[in-house]
């Protein structure tokens, strides 16, 4: 099984910054968080094997409140979005061509300068590929951010075209996911509600 994390909670996220490629720690919220993620699936029996993150400090930190002391392999297809000039904005206050990219992910181009989401898609899909053998042999724990988890599951799922482009993702929500004789299937989100 794969289980894909996004971070928990940065200054940045309760700011309301898009914080993509910055690398700010989680803060105390995002710490408990990830500690009370990692307890939950401790006690529904999940441990895992192998833990992937991407290279930003807040996906470290929290695959490591997560996964204790197994060791973490840090791997840059796992970062989030390249927002390109756009990072750092105030998500309270986009600019219109933003705007409408946020709420047509399926429809609306990436606004100029930011990575497309095909480039998503296509990164982190080559990074799970490579997983495959492994996640057939025991539990997975990948640590990302919330567009590069949209991807991901995408990726899993091309029947869904596009509905988790629309998705929101909170802090520290966590996906299954298991390959069946060469296909993905997203079983279900495993952390709604618990906070």
């Amino acid at each position: 099984m794969i289980c894909l994390v996004r971070h928990g909670q940065t200054a940045l996220n309760r700011a309301k910054v898009l914080q993509g490629r910055s690398d700010p720690p989680l803060n105390e919220i995002g710490r408990q968080q990830a500690r009370k993620i990692g307890a939950w699936l401790r006690t529904e029996g999940i441990v895992f094997d192998r833990v992937y993150s991407s290279p930003l400090q807040r996906a470290i930190q929290t695959a490591k409140q997560i996964a204790g002391d197994i060791p973490i392999q840090t791997d840059e297809r796992l970062i989030e979005m390249d927002y390109g000039p756009y990072e750092g904005l105030d998500l309270r206050r986009m600019p219109p061509e933003v705007l409408a990219f946020f709420s047509d992910f399926v429809h609306m181009p990436a606004p100029p300068g930011m990575e497309p989401l095909s480039s998503v898609t296509n990164r982190l899909g080559q990074f799970l590929e490579e997983r495959k053998a492994e996640a057939g042999e025991g539990n997975l724990l990948i640590s990302t951010h919330a567009i590069a988890m949209k991807g991901a599951l995408e990726y899993l799922t091309p029947e869904s075209h596009g509905a988790y482009w629309g998705k929101h993702i909170g802090n520290c929500a966590v996906y299954a996911a298991e390959w069946n004789e060469g296909a993905a299937s997203v079983l279900f989100e495993l952390a709604a509600g618990l906070w």
